[in-house]
């Protein structure tokens, strides 16, 4: 079997994910890294489990003339540099098949413009990292009602939600370097998800265009005064000088080119969700019939009393983003394939393999951004932002919400 040789660029926690996902994945060997903090940690990972070599190169120039294709997984703020990079690489004479990028693109239109340009001019296949379109219990459920969706018609609402207790790296807490709050690092996950489910079998991943976006942006469990000096302690982040929002409901509509039809997706995202961990729910509604999912939901659960807590082990064991060591925790036994990671490294693989594009390129990763940043507008500006107007579109392109200018007080002090 042909295999690609992948380059991690970033070692931290997604890199650790994606590597959990690779073991699963036969297409793939993980053959370098670059020397940071976590890679060595890393390394005797890759190399323990027979994902690949995992040798660590001082540089992506280096590295990039030993694989096949190269992973992004480094903070938002630093995506743009890490391209021109790899860009210098390819015209140096490195032989890259394709370049993966994690969710989001970048932190707003204007930079995830110049990632797909960019690329686009050096020649690179892309594949844009959406790991929760290639969820089984998602995809299992599209073809199961398959037949319902020929006979009855399409879906016409489909509710996305994540939520968890809040992120693991300081970064992601900076509006400033990360874009945003929870809308950017994980709404991005919602609209996806839901846009894709809603799609009539059969048809591209953007065949429904989007008309309209509404969304509502709050600050509140990290907006409170003990979890704002938490947070500052822990994460060297001051909320209550540059906040970000915690919290965003939202509904985004679309129109059937062919039949003219509106559908609606609604997103909820929050890192206030105080329960056993992250929590990934959906559920859709056609004529007739429906699906709903649930993460949390396990065959597996385990019981630990006050007694025995104090012994136990790291409980992100359990389930990304646990809160809890007692009481009644569901397990899930192989996240990264609960979440979509796993057939997403085998899709992108197998793409580049073939010379083509990844099933959600770069360009996809760009339309996400715009509906992101059509969020944050219309939590600003309170109102449905009406995607069809020309003005809009344009706005858009250079359009940094007032979170992601450190300016979130403005917004958020509001209500």
């Amino acid at each position: 079997m042909s295999k690609i040789k992948l380059g991690m660029i970033g070692s931290g926690f997604m890199a650790r994910f994606h590597a959990r996902a690779i073991k699963q994945v036969r297409n793939i060997d993980i053959a370098g890294l670059i020397r940071r903090s976590a890679s060595e940690e890393l390394a005797v990972y890759v190399r323990k489990n027979g994902l690949g070599d995992g040798i660590i190169y001082d540089s992506i120039a280096e590295m990039a003339q030993h694989v096949d294709a190269l992973a992004i997984y480094t903070p938002n703020y630093a995506r743009l540099d890490i391209l021109e990079e790899i860009v210098n690489a390819v015209q140096a004479g490195a032989q890259i098949k394709g370049v993966i990028c994690d969710k989001p693109l970048a932190r707003n239109v204007a930079e995830a413009r110049k990632m797909v340009d960019i690329a686009e001019k050096a020649g690179l296949r892309t594949a844009y990292f959406e790991n929760q379109v290639f969820m089984k219990a998602l995809t299992a459920q599209l073809a199961q009602l398959a037949p319902q969706q020929a006979t009855m018609g399409p879906m016409f609402l489909v509710r996305a939600a994540e939520e968890h207790a809040g992120p693991h790296e300081p970064w992601f807490w900076d509006p400033v370097r990360q874009g945003g709050g929870v809308l950017l690092d994980m709404g991005c996950h919602s609209i996806a998800a839901s846009w894709y489910a809603l799609t009539p079998p059969g048809r591209p991943v953007t065949y429904l265009q989007p008309v309209s976006v509404w969304a509502d942006c709050a600050l509140l469990k990290w907006g409170l005064p003990r979890w704002q000096i938490r947070l500052k302690a822990e994460r060297g982040v001051d909320y209550a000088s540059t906040p970000a929002e915690d919290f965003v409901t939202g509904m985004v509509t679309y129109r059937n080119p062919e039949t003219g039809q509106y559908v609606k997706g609604q997103f909820t995202s929050s890192w206030v969700y105080e329960k056993q961990g992250m929590r990934l729910s959906m559920d859709g509604i056609g004529p007739g019939y429906a699906f709903e999912m649930n993460t949390l939901n396990s065959s597996l659960e385990i019981f630990i009393g006050d007694a025995a807590a104090e012994s136990a082990s790291d409980a992100e064991l359990a389930v990304e983003k646990a809160t809890a060591t007692r009481g009644l925790i569901p397990i899930q036994d192989n996240e990264a394939d609960l979440y979509g990671y796993t057939d997403e490294n085998e899709e992108a693989a197998a793409a580049f393999l073939a010379g083509r594009d990844a099933l959600l390129p770069w360009s996809y990763g760009l339309e996400i951004m715009k509906l992101v940043m059509a969020a944050y507008m219309s939590a600003e500006r309170k109102c449905v932002i009406d995607l069809t107007n020309i003005k809009i579109q344009q706005e858009l392109e250079t359009f940094i919400p007032l979170i992601q200018q450190g300016r979130g007080a403005e917004l958020l002090s509001r209500d």
